[in-house]
């Protein structure tokens, strides 16, 4: 007996069947789109058809890669805003650099140009460090004893006076700058020729004129020059500008208050002149004075001895009533 499946299981034709006609039909629609391009309309129709299903399945898609992307791109962009803001940091560096190499140029040339000027020797010298007392105003060259500097010597910049070494060591010294309040320089007027001596102020970078009288002619823009009278300090050598006279009639001395010229606190090379610190030699009026005084009390000494000894005999004689010593001796009558 045969078995049969019920007719809601019928298969119909068999798979190989299907997969015969199938490929009957793929080979004839083939050749027809080819040879007469009869499926061109058709397909152009299913693709419309199927246009929007098919953004719609590539939606997920470009939605990666645009977020791949973003951050690709956001990730390149930092790096090269790094790399730019480095090398801007870098030109800025090197910027910074060469306009300080073209001041301190511009700088050196103003000292050459001085030092050709002044009519002394002088030596370079720059700036290492500032004094570790914080109440004084000094710094500390590189220059010393062994390149000729020696205590006294005046520092000049290119617009005038700095200061004066204070001390010094082989390869090093140290400079009073002079806005200190211990240093003091002989200075007069360039309009005029009134002579004074300005003061350190300290801290404050500024100058005072000391001891000068009310009706003095002096007045606010005056500037002030070395005098040379103290042999150190070259005469003629900007010192400081007059910024404040103050009279009143109740003081018997003004108050003027002087500004430095010269780069005190802006310049790091400075140049020492080499002079002689040495006191000037002069006349020794002093040592004289004593030498006479003593010749003096010396033959005050001698007359007032044989006046003693003139009385001491006249007093002998008139004891002895001897009038012969009297007569040899009229100094000593007289005085009996």
């Amino acid at each position: 007996m045969e078995y049969s499946p019920p007719p809601l299981f019928k298969q119909g034709a068999s798979a190989r069947a299907k997969a015969v006609i199938c490929t009957l039909l793929a080979l004839a629609l083939l050749i027809a789109d080819s040879r007469v391009h009869a499926l061109q309309l058709l397909r152009q129709a299913v693709g419309t058809a199927l246009y929007p299903l098919q953004m719609v399945a590539l939606m997920p898609r470009d939605a990666s890669n645009r977020v791949v992307d973003y951050f690709s791109s956001l990730s390149s962009v930092e790096k090269e805003n790094q790399a730019l803001r480095s090398r801007q940091g870098e030109r800025a560096q090197q910027l910074q650099q060469a306009q300080q190499l073209a001041a301190e140029n511009a700088q050196l040339r103003k000292l050459l140009g001085v030092a050709q000027r002044v009519p002394v020797k002088s030596v370079m010298s720059e700036i290492l460090y500032d004094a570790r007392d914080q109440f004084a105003r000094k710094v500390i060259m590189d220059r010393g004893s062994q390149h000729g500097v020696a205590t006294g010597q005046p520092v000049i910049d290119d617009a005038g006076i700095v200061g004066q070494v204070t001390r010094v060591f082989p390869f090093t010294s140290e400079v009073t700058l002079l806005t200190d309040k211990d240093q003091a320089i002989p200075v007069q007027v360039l309009r005029n020729g009134l002579r004074s001596v300005a003061y350190g102020r300290g801290q404050s970078g500024y100058l005072d004129l000391r001891f000068m009288s009310s009706n003095a002619d002096i007045k606010k823009g005056d500037v002030l020059v070395t005098s040379g009278i103290d042999g150190v300090y070259p005469a003629g050598l900007s010192v400081a500008k007059v910024v404040q006279v103050e009279t009143k009639s109740a003081d018997a001395f003004a108050h003027i208050v002087c500004e430095p010229i010269a780069g005190i606190d802006r310049h790091t090379q400075l140049l020492i002149l080499l002079v002689d610190p040495s006191p000037i030699a002069r006349p020794d009026d002093e040592a004289a004075v004593p030498n006479s005084k003593a010749d003096m009390l010396s033959k005050r000494r001698l007359t007032e001895s044989s006046r003693d000894k003139t009385r001491e005999a006249a007093k002998e004689a008139v004891k002895d009533n001897n009038p012969e010593a009297a007569r040899k001796n009229p100094q000593g009558a007289g005085v009996r």
